[in-house]
């Protein structure tokens, strides 16, 4: 039981490493469960997936990326210019 309770119990910055993989890939089922486990019991990460979420909505608005744009905003290298020539 001990073993299980380790395996479903993630420290809030595995968490959060979690939620922000969840917005650009599909998690494991695994990682899901613990993800799920975790948020159930955790406000704070329950609200930064809500802020983590508002956030990307905004920068896909203002990027013209759309809320559905197949190309995640980490690795979409026409953005990346955007922003470097901005800067």
């Amino acid at each position: 039981m001990k073993k299980l309770m380790n395996y479903l119990m993630l420290s809030c910055k595995k968490a959060a490493s979690l939620i922000d993989k969840k917005a650009e890939v599909k998690l494991t089922f695994n990682e899901g469960m613990q993800l799920h486990v975790h948020k159930s019991m955790c406000a704070a990460c329950t609200a930064y997936e809500k802020q983590s979420l508002l956030i990307d909505k905004a920068l896909r608005q203002q990027t013209g990326l759309g809320l559905k744009s197949p190309d995640p905003i980490i690795g979409n290298k026409n953005l990346q210019q955007r922003i470097i020539g901005k800067l």
